[in-house]
C-alpha cells in the first residue's frame, strides 16, 4: 500500500467528478422524454393504447438490466474508458433514432420501442459509475460520494422534465428540416439535446478521465489506466467472504424502492390526464414542474442524508425513507365522493364518424350521469369510458397529487442513495464491477415491471388497486429490513479491520 500523493488525489476526484457527470447524463436520457412519451406515441401511432405505453417505458430499463452486468464484467478486467464511451455513444445514436420515429408509414410504436431499448442499454454504464466511485474512495468518503452521485441523478431528472417543459414552447408541429427530414418540434428536440450532452461527456471521458484506485482506509492501490499503465492487477487484501444474504436482501429492497418510484413516474402522465381532464400538452407541461419541484426537494435531502447518516447510520436512514414512501403511496388511494370526468371519444373503433351521437357510441351508460364538459375540444380529455372503473372510482383531488409527490420525492431519494452506499460498503475492497451490474438490473427490472404493471392494473383496475398493492409491496420490504437489519454492515467492519 501507498501513500496517496496529492496529484493523485485531485486527478481521483477529477475522475469522479466525470462519473458524475456521466451519471446525470443517463438519467437526463431517461427523463427528458418521460411526460412526452404518451402524447407522443399517440401522435405518430393511433394504434398504441395505455398497456403498450407501459411497454415503452420498460424498454429502456431492459436495454439496462441486459447492459449493466456486461458492462459490469468488462469493467473488472478492462480499463472502465471502454465501456464509458461505447455506452455513451448507443445512447447518442438511439436518441437520434428516436428523433426519426415519425417517418415510417407503419409500426412506428415498434421504432419508438426499439429507441428506447437502446437508450436503455447504453444507460448499462451506470453499474461501471457505481463500482468506480466505490472502489475510488475510502469507506469514510464512501456515503457522501454514493450521495453526490444520487444527488447527479436525481439533477438529471428534475432537469430532463425542465428540458422537455421548456421544448413544448416549439409546439406540437415545429420547424421541419426538408433535407435530413428532421422534425424539429416538443417531442423530438429534447432527445436530440440529450444526444449533444452524450456527444461532450465522451470528449471529456477521453480527456479527463483516470482509472483510480484506494483502499478502505484510503491508502493508494495499483489500478488500471494509473500512471500509464493499464494493468488490472489490485494489491489491496482482499481475504473474506461476501455476505451474500445481505447482498441478495439488498438487491430485493433496491428492486422494491425503484418498482415503487417507476410506478410513481409512469402513472403521472395519464392519471392526471384522466382526474384532472389535462390535454397531452398540459400534462406534459405541469407534471414537468411538478416533478421539478419534487427533484429540487430531492437534491435537498441527498444533501442532508451525508450529514444526518453520519449521526444515525445508514441501515436507520433507510428505514425511515421506507416508511416516508408508505405514506405517500397511502394517500394517493382515492378516498372521496365525486368521480372524474369521463371522455367524450370513439370507443376505439375507427369506422364511426366524430359526428356519430353518444347515444349510439355509449349505449351501455346512463347518459343522465354524464356532463359534456363546457372547454370540449376536438381532443378528447377526462376519464376514458374505455376503462370501467372511471365510472365508479372517485377521483384522486389534485391536493392528494401533490401531497403525495413531495413525500414520494423525500422518501425515494433516502432509500437510493443508502442501499447504493450499504451496497458498496458490504462488498468491500472486492472488484464490484458484477455486483454493481446485479444491483443496477435489479433496479431495471423494477422498472420493467413498474410500468406494465400500472399500465396494467391502473388501466383495468383502477387506481384504488394498482396503490393498495404497492402498499402491501412496500410494507414486505420494511419486514424484510427488520429481518437482515444486523447483516447491513461493511466488509472491514464484518472482519474487525475497522469499527462501525
Amino acid at each position: 500500500d501507498v501513500v496517496e500523493t496529492q496529484e493523485h488525489y485531485k486527478s481521483r476526484w477529477r475522475s469522479i467528478w466525470i462519473m458524475y457527470l456521466t451519471m446525470f447524463l443517463s438519467s437526463v436520457g431517461f427523463s427528458i422524454v418521460i411526460m412526452s412519451v404518451w402524447p407522443y406515441l399517440q401522435k405518430i401511432d393511433p394504434t398504441a393504447d395505455a398497456s403498450f405505453l407501459g411497454w415503452i417505458i420498460a424498454s429502456y430499463s431492459i436495454g439496462q438490466m441486459v447492459a449493466s452486468p456486461l458492462f459490469g464484467l468488462w469493467s473488472n478486467y478492462r480499463p472502465r474508458r471502454e465501456p464509458l464511451v461505447v455506452s455513451t455513444a448507443i445512447s447518442v445514436a438511439a436518441n437520434c433514432l428516436y428523433a426519426y420515429v415519425h417517418l415510417p408509414r407503419s409500426h412506428n410504436k415498434y421504432y419508438m420501442l426499439t429507441a428506447r431499448a437502446l437508450v436503455g442499454f447504453g444507460a448499462g454504464n451506470v453499474a461501471v459509475v457505481r463500482s468506480y466511485i466505490a472502489g475510488a474512495t475510502s469507506l469514510t468518503e464512501r456515503t457522501s460520494a454514493m450521495a453526490n452521485t444520487s444527488a447527479c441523478q436525481a439533477v438529471g431528472f428534475i432537469l430532463g422534465p425542465v428540458f422537455q417543459t421548456c421544448f413544448t414552447l416549439i409546439g406540437e408541429e415545429g420547424v421541419t428540416w426538408k433535407l435530413i427530414r428532421l422534425q424539429l418540434n416538443m417531442y423530438t428536440a429534447p432527445v436530440l439535446f440529450g444526444a449533444l450532452l452524450g456527444v461532450i461527456n465522451i470528449i471529456l471521458i477521453f480527456a479527463i478521465f483516470r482509472e483510480h484506485r484506494v483502499d478502505d482506509m484510503g491508502r493508494q492501490c495499483q489500478s488500471v489506466n494509473f500512471g500509464g499503465e493499464e494493468s488490472g492487477a489490485l494489491d489491496q487484501d482482499t481475504e473474506g467472504n461476501v455476505d451474500h444474504v445481505a447482498v441478495v436482501a439488498l438487491n430485493f429492497l433496491f428492486f422494491v424502492i425503484l418498482f415503487v418510484f417507476a410506478v410513481f413516474e409512469t402513472i403521472a402522465t395519464p392519471l392526471t390526464m384522466d382526474m384532472y381532464s389535462w390535454t397531452r400538452k398540459e400534462a406534459v407541461f405541469y407534471n414537468g414542474i411538478i416533478l421539478s419541484v419534487v427533484g429540487i426537494e430531492s437534491v435537498i435531502v441527498f444533501m442532508v442524508v451525508k450529514a444526518l447518516s453520519k449521526k444515525t447510520g445508514e441501515r436507520a436512514i433507510l428505514h425511515g425513507g421506507l416508511l416516508i414512501v408508505l405514506v405517500g403511496f397511502f394517500i394517493l388511494l382515492p378516498w372521496g365522493k365525486k368521480l372524474p370526468n369521463i371522455q367524450w371519444q370513439e370507443i376505439k373503433n375507427n369506422s364511426v364518424p366524430r359526428t356519430t351521437s353518444i347515444e349510439t357510441l355509449i349505449p351501455f351508460w346512463s347518459l343522465q350521469a354524464m356532463q359534456l364538459p363546457s372547454n370540449h375540444t376536438e381532443e378528447p380529455v377526462g376519464c376514458p369510458v374505455t376503462q370501467s372503473w372511471c365510472l365508479n372510482t372517485p377521483m384522486i383531488y389534485l391536493a392528494q397529487y401533490i401531497s403525495s409527490d413531495i413525500l414520494i420525492g423525500l422518501g425515494y431519494p433516502v432509500c437510493n442513495v443508502m442501499s447504493y452506499t450499504l451496497y458498496s460498503k458490504i462488498l468491500g475492497p472486492k472488484p464490484q464491477g458484477v455486483y454493481m451490474g446485479w444491483l443496477t438490473a435489479s433496479g431495471s427490472g423494477a422498472r420493467i415491471l413498474g410500468p406494465v404493471f400500472v399500465s396494467q392494473i391502473y388501466t383495468h383496475l383502477g387506481p384504488r388497486w394498482a396503490f393498495s398493492l404497492i402498499c402491501g409491496v412496500v410494507v414486505v420490504s420494511l419486514l424484510l429490513l427488520e429481518i437482515v437489519y444486523k447483516r447491513l454492515i461493511a466488509f472491514s467492519v464484518r472482519y474487525g479491520r475497522m469499527q462501525e
